[in-house]
């Protein structure tokens, strides 16, 4: 007899709901849940693809230690206690920092990784931290720090409710949202576009939001600065500013104001490649919307002035009277409040061993951890510790950081692969999939357009002498207490913390656990409404606008203004999303590879015809740190001197263990990518805009 589950996706930030029949055991069919009202029955490849994942006769179902060139498999015990005297004689003989820490991004689609993994890895008291943030989200977070009082304080556009969205760097319909969980998002935009509003989205790549967007400016990449100056001067210099309650509550604007001054539309139109009148009559028409919002992605967020971008961008909506309002951007109020739970984060407390770069909330930048393992000396990394990361094909020279991974004494992984990364560890340990366990989306809806709460049953069961990642990482907690001779810290599943967290949070008077799992379709909350006055956490309980960093990083834009656009044949370098991907880790499914190749370079018939190249040619891609042999594709989709490779390609290292990725092999952009190159101001990798040199194969 089959049965069908309700459950929301975790492949990506949309968590979109799913109706999933099942028998026994077996998977009969995936679609999505028309009751869900989040998604409302929206769903993409991936989720159909869980089934692959679930019966994948290469996902490790056990774990399993490196005896030369070959795997065997062992108890879980025994690999903790392996794991656990290993770290603590490496760290006796070399100290704390001796043992390394990268953290992937699928652990913040895992409420068991993110209840339980400090469990095990807070006991190493290491300061070599790592994880995607850096290579990804950072100066988000630096900026919500610094002007609300918590990393997590991340305003999301209302998209729901806005009449005018200024998107820059972001491709949601391929992407399915990102810091701005937004399930059926192409549906949204029809109804933006259907009651009258406008989507304008600012790419050096006509992507598939550009596509269905009223309007798209191609840009240069790196060059997103300039623009975002150049409306905010002119927001300033022709009064189009608005009062509003955030604006009222917010120190330092005057400060901000005179910085801007020198920076105006006129001149930064040579420096971003969009008309000073185009800017200027954007910057009109966003304050003239009664409800706007400005939103900065990826796009804007791994390139040079990531950090500066990303506070132009709050400025902007804050100055327009948009911040915090329905319509502009606004705060979520999830029923599981991470925001009231834990602290706000801190930033430049220490600085990395060799290049010196600021930690945030724990955390060094991505694009330091290959030096930290190479380069000699007390503090130097020897063991390193990953969890559902593949740092060789996601962060910055990843071949640099393939070398030096083979030379550590000791690695471990929690991962389901032997990929690129996990290849070089001493012991793998393998957690249940994603449908063998319970679930609750403790990250994403903190950046959901809407306030929504839904708690996930596992939909097949747990098989024998199998452990869910929060079970891995109380036994390595456990295993390192007694071998250092401490006593290990009691704990309680992630679901009794959950419902812990939901009686003491916002929505105490409605929601616990059992209250939800009456709801398999989830529980609707409402849409998102002003509260940051009331949840602001900065000292001065205000918005502190005049952050000195980025007072002090107008003068670098200042000075590098002429920098800014491409030298003459220059190229720039840009990745790319697509719907039936997300990073390196959903290639060894067929249902998600076939049919049309997607790693080529796609490259602007001009720029290839002055190359003397042609459409379809295989090339050679170099940049400073290396180079790649990949076949070309002429296209008018990107602007003039933009390049562009998908992100997490490269399946063609030794010793992994993912056949279909292998025959689809692509190349990794991350060969290009330099990990010299990084916004100073927080070392968050800048991928968006390497210099690159194409020529034929």
């Amino acid at each position: 007899m089959s049965v069908t589950h309700f459950r929301a996706c975790h492949l990506c930030e949309a968590i979109c709901g799913l109706a999933i029949e099942t028998e026994g055991e077996r998977i009969l069919s995936i679609k999505g849940d028309t009751q869900d009202s989040f998604s409302r029955g929206h769903i993409c490849p991936k989720a159909i693809a869980l089934q692959d994942i679930q019966n994948d006769p290469q996902r490790l179902r056990q774990p399993v230690r490196r005896v030369g060139d070959q795997w065997q498999a062992i108890g879980w015990e025994e690999a903790f206690e392996l794991v656990a005297n290993r770290f603590t004689e490496i760290q006796r003989e070399h100290g704390n920092n001796a043992v390394g820490v990268y953290m992937g991004n699928p652990n913040v689609h895992n409420y068991g990784s993110m209840t339980h993994g400090n469990y095990f890895l807070g006991q190493l008291r290491t300061r070599q931290r790592y994880s995607a943030t850096s290579v990804d989200q950072l100066p988000h977070h630096l900026v919500s720090l610094w002007l609300y009082g918590h990393m997590l304080m991340i305003p999301i556009p209302d998209i729901d409710h806005t009449d005018f969205f200024l998107m820059l760097g972001a491709n949601p319909m391929a992407s399915n949202g990102s810091i701005m969980t937004v399930p059926d998002v192409g549906k949204r935009i029809k109804e933006l576009k259907g009651r009258g509003g406008k989507l304008v989205v600012v790419d050096p790549r006509r992507s598939e939001t550009a596509e269905v967007a009223s309007e798209h400016l191609f840009i240069q990449p790196g060059t997103d600065v300039a623009l975002l100056l150049g409306l905010l001067n002119t927001l300033f210099a022709e009064g189009l500013t608005k009062a509003s309650p955030a604006l009222d509550a917010t120190q330092g604007l005057d400060e901000v104001v005179a910085a801007v001054g020198p920076f105006s539309a006129d001149k930064m139109a040579a420096h971003c490649g969009i008309a000073a009148e185009q800017i200027k009559q954007l910057a009109r028409d966003f304050a003239a919307a009664e409800h706007a919002v400005c939103y900065g992605r990826m796009g804007v967020s791994v390139q040079r002035y990531g950090t500066l971008c990303q506070w132009l961008i709050q400025v902007i909506n804050l100055v327009t009277g948009n911040l915090d309002v329905p319509g502009g951007s606004l705060f979520p109020e999830p029923a599981f409040d991470v925001v009231g739970k834990r602290r706000g984060g801190h930033f430049d407390v220490w600085r990395s061993r060799v290049s010196g770069l600021p930690e945030f909330n724990g955390e060094l930048p991505s694009a330091v951890l290959a030096e930290e393992i190479l380069t000699p000396g007390e503090g130097q990394i020897r063991a390193l510790f990953t969890s559902a990361g593949n740092p060789v094909l996601s962060t910055p020279n990843g071949r640099q950081l393939d070398e030096a991974m083979a030379s550590l004494e000791f690695m471990v992984s929690v991962d389901l692969y032997i990929n690129e990364t996990t290849r070089h560890a001493d012991v793998i340990l393998p957690p249940t999939s994603s449908l063998e366990h319970d679930h609750y989306d403790i990250t994403f809806n903190n950046f959901a357009v809407r306030n929504v709460t839904r708690y996930n049953e596992p939909v097949l069961s747990k098989p024998e002498g199998a452990l869910h990642d929060w079970e891995i990482f109380v036994g390595l907690g456990q295993a390192f207490a007694r071998v250092n001779g401490q006593p290990a810290r009691e704990t309680t599943s992630p679901a009794e913390m959950v419902d812990l967290a939901m009686r003491s949070g916002p929505h105490a008077e409605r929601l616990s656990l059992a209250e939800l799992q009456k709801h398999p379709h989830g529980i609707d909350l409402g849409p998102l409404q002003p509260n940051l006055l009331r949840r602001i956490q900065t000292e001065s309980k205000c918005i502190e606008l005049a952050q000195p960093l980025m007072l002090q990083d107008l003068q670098r834009v200042a000075t590098e203004l002429q920098g800014l656009m491409p030298r003459p044949g220059e190229l720039r370098l840009i990745g790319r999303r697509h719907v039936r991907s997300n990073n390196s880790w959903m290639h060894n499914y067929q249902r998600l590879v076939k049919g049309k190749p997607r790693d080529q370079l796609l490259m602007h018939p001009q720029d290839l015809a002055e190359r003397g190249l042609q459409d379809g040619q295989l090339v050679t891609v170099r940049s400073r740190v290396g180079a790649v042999n990949v076949l070309v594709s002429a296209t008018d989709e990107v602007a003039l001197g933009v390049v562009s490779l998908p992100h997490g390609w490269g399946h063609n290292r030794s010793g992994t263990q993912i056949e279909v990725a292998e025959r689809n092999a692509g190349v990794s952009a991350n060969d290009l990518t330099d990990e010299r190159f990084f916004d100073p101001v927080t070392g968050n990798a800048a991928v968006n805009g390497v210099s690159v040199e194409v020529v034929a194969a």
